[in-house]
């Protein structure tokens, strides 16, 4: 009986602890659109490509019935592996994009401009786990994206010329949001 009570109990407190860690990890727009008993529309507006693997659109997510909308940044990467390429999507809220770039702007003009002493990282992290960012790593800082957070295969190391390319088409979808 005490067996039984304490293996319930763990599968309550494991349970409860796995559906709160989907619920933080999800964007407000990916909230919006799995809502049930909601007809949705999904409108992909391209912006533009980081790399030849990395590329941003606009997502507006439209429910049809209410015609409530709510818009994101939508950042996917290709990653090749042996037999097939897997796809690696990162969603930003509207509200999260302003921190991204003030973020971005402070790495260009502070960050990428001093040495650093040990290793260092400094990183923005969205509430979906997106994540960019930089590290100190042998005598130089490298800029980085993490498309989903806890998967090392999704980490897409930036070149400066891709780091200015990113800010530049991170203004851009702003301006249409």
């Amino acid at each position: 009986m005490k067996l039984s009570i304490n293996t319930i109990f763990f599968l309550l407190v494991f349970n409860l602890g796995v559906s709160q860690d989907k619920n933080k990890e999800l964007s407000n727009a990916e909230i919006f659109s799995s809502q049930a008993g909601t007809l949705i529309e999904k409108e992909f507006l391209d912006i533009g490509n980081i790399n030849n693997n990395t590329e941003i659109k606009i997502l507006k997510i439209t429910d049809m019935i209410s015609g409530d909308s709510i818009k994101s940044l939508r950042i996917t990467t290709a990653i090749k592996g042996s037999y097939s390429t897997e796809t690696k999507i990162a969603q930003l809220d509207s509200d999260e994009i302003d921190g991204l770039i003030k973020s971005l702007i402070i790495i260009k003009s502070k960050v990428l401009q001093t040495n650093a002493k040990n290793y260092t990282e400094i990183s923005f992290k969205s509430r979906s786990g997106f994540e960019s960012g930089c590290y100190w790593s042998k005598n130089e800082w490298k800029t980085y994206l993490q498309i989903e957070k806890y998967n090392r295969k999704s980490l897409v190391l930036l070149k400066e010329s891709e780091f200015e390319l990113f800010l530049e088409l991170l203004n851009k979808s702003k301006a249409q949001m």
